[in-house]
């Protein structure tokens, strides 16, 4: 569960000779340890390796909630009622600072463990911090939401928007001197699209906005992270199961250890002791936990849109009602099911959409390759082994941002978001 947890959060000093921002880092000078990309999704940085942060208890925080679609009280079952009002975490400075949102990616809740990190390397170099839940959350999708059918990047980003002018509302005596964004995975695409749509509404004038590891092309990572689940892995047959296998070797792991310590740190641990993951086991486990991300959203969508696909309508659903069976259903449908019976035939239906190809050219970064070209507040940082990579992506990268491009050779997919590296570049950017 940890495995899963950390995931899904996600799916030395600095090294002189390495540029802050150049286009290419080299590998030989970068210092990340992992060179395997599916380690260093699952594993990340080595504690030792990334920078230090405030504390908790130094930083000036709360929890908020906002009431934007008062209508889906009346709309959803009354087990989901608890999340009708959207939570966000705002860190505020004692004086006038810069505010900076933070996107997170796939199903990604405000406080996850990736948007945790951020939050706290942003807060102790002076920044407000404004922490959102993922639009492809059940949370977002129930709360704040329009359509509740994600993945059509500009309702996505016009739903984010919304959020954001109310999370400012809601504290008018915060003074803010500029405005920041970024996001990482899915939300830094929606970043992107969030920037420009920016650029006509004028509500923020964003100063800087970095993406961190995003999809170029949305539809070729989601495919590249659903055929990890069906990977082949040795050991699983008929009688041992994936999960069996994973609890036999995390139970080992704990015995030879002595205790039980579940942190970021022994995820690390865990793959340089005798338990480690193969490639193809840590393969299917990335795939797995974007199947349960992909199965969330299918069951929140269909179940609010009263589709009928894996909730018959008119089944009344309360405090009491088991939604094992759907959500069993549910995990039958991965992003291309979901794609195909939910976020097309909405796009059809509300926008006259056409062909798959160009629902994918709509809602993935060439929609925006001008505004990209031209736009010199907005950079990139990448990983060369980044699984959610396709062909030509990162020679799209290179033509349309140039020097705004940061490539690092190693760190699969955000696994070297906490090296300390990558930490001080990014810091680097916003202070321009």
């Amino acid at each position: 569960m940890p495995l899963l947890h950390r995931l899904a959060a996600a799916f030395g000093g600095l090294v002189l000779c390495v540029p802050l921002w150049a286009a290419d880092i080299d590998a030989r000078s970068y210092g990340y340890p992992l060179s395997n990309p599916f380690e260093a999704t699952i594993a990340t940085t080595p504690p030792n390796l990334r920078p230090a942060l405030p504390a908790d208890a130094d930083i000036e925080q709360a929890d908020y909630q906002i009431k934007l679609r008062p209508e889906r009280e009346f709309e959803v079952p009354e087990n989901f009622w608890p999340v009708t009002k959207l939570r966000y975490r705002l860190a505020q400075q004692k004086g006038q600072a810069p505010l900076i949102f933070i996107i997170p990616g796939t199903g990604g809740h405000y406080a996850n463990s990736t948007s945790e990190y951020l939050k706290k390397l942003f807060y102790g170099a002076g920044y407000h911090v404004v922490q959102l839940s993922s639009p492809s959350s059940y949370d977002f999708m129930t709360a704040a939401s329009r359509f509740a059918t994600p993945g059509f990047t500009s309702d996505d980003a016009d739903d984010l928007y919304r959020v954001m002018h109310a999370v400012r509302a809601q504290h008018p005596k915060l003074a803010i001197s500029a405005f920041h964004l970024t996001g990482y995975s899915l939300g830094a695409l929606q970043a992107a699209f969030v920037s420009h749509l920016d650029e006509t509404r004028r509500g923020f004038n964003f100063k800087r906005v970095l993406l961190l590891n995003p999809p170029v092309n949305l539809y070729t990572s989601i495919s590249n992270l659903d055929r990890l689940v069906q990977t082949r892995v040795e050991g699983i047959d008929d009688t041992t199961t994936f999960y069996e296998l994973m609890l036999g070797k995390l139970t080992r792991y704990f015995q030879r250890k002595g205790h039980i310590d579940l942190n970021d740190a022994m995820l690390y641990d865990f793959q340089q002791s005798k338990e480690q993951l193969s490639d193809e086991q840590m393969a299917m486990l990335i795939g797995a936990v974007f199947r349960f991300a992909a199965a969330d959203i299918a069951f929140t969508s269909d179940l609010i849109n009263r589709r009928g696909l894996i909730t018959p309508v008119g089944i009344p659903i309360g405090e009491g009602t088991s939604l094992t069976p759907f959500f069993k259903r549910a995990l039958q449908c991965d992003f291309d099911c979901y794609i195909t019976e939910q976020l097309i035939p909405m796009w059809r239906a509300r926008y006259n959409g056409g062909s798959l190809n160009q629902l994918i050219n709509q809602v993935s970064l060439y929609a925006l390759e001008d505004y990209l070209r031209n736009s010199s507040k907005v950079a990139v940082m990448h990983n060369a082994d980044d699984v959610i990579l396709g062909r030509g992506d990162l020679g799209f990268l290179r033509r349309t941002l140039g020097e705004r491009l940061t490539v690092y050779p190693h760190g699969g997919h955000l696994g070297n978001l906490n090296y300390r590296v990558n930490s001080d570049a990014m810091l680097e950017f916003f202070r321009g």
